[in-house]
Order: structure tokens, then sequence, then C-alpha cells
């Protein structure tokens, strides 16, 4: 596997609805060409990747992945008080 560029994206995940509240979710990815197809991560979701032979088929794939990796989320957060803070960037 040797290097390739970068293209940086978004995708909405879920083809653009999440079930958690019914929202619309976009997610920031990175999408690397490689010497196999294209690997594609999501710096917001640690551990969050996945790869497909054509670009279509990686984000395809990485919307996939980010539905299992939020179900996950939510299994492990349940019982929990969960609360949101907000950032200035």
């Amino acid at each position: 596997m040797g290097g390739g560029r970068i293209l940086g994206r978004f995708v909405e995940a879920a083809g653009g609805t999440i079930t958690a509240g019914g929202l619309t979710m976009k997610y920031k990815i990175a999408l690397r060409e490689t010497d196999d197809g294209y690997s594609v991560s999501v710096p917001g979701l640690p551990g969050c990747w996945s790869q497909g032979a054509t670009e279509e088929e990686a984000l395809q794939n990485i919307q996939d992945a980010i539905q299992e990796y939020l179900a996950v989320r939510d299994d492990l957060l349940e019982g929990a008080e969960v609360r949101e803070v907000e950032v200035a960037s």
C-alpha cells in the first residue's frame, strides 16, 4: 500500500438521516486513494474507518461504519447521565 492523495469530504451519515432524534448529521471524513482502492476514516469518531475498491464503495461503507459506531456508542451510554457542552472554535 503506497501513499496517495487525500480527498477531504463531508459525508451525510445514513444517507442524511440518523435515528437519534431524527437529525441529519454530517461528518468530516478523510478519503485517501491507495494502491488497493480507497481508505476512509472519520477524524471526529476515533477508530471509525472503512475502505472500498472504488470511491463510491468506500463512501457507502463509511456511512455503514458511522451507523454502527453510533449504535455502539448509544449502547455504551445507556443508563448514563448524558449532557452537552458548548465549545467555541
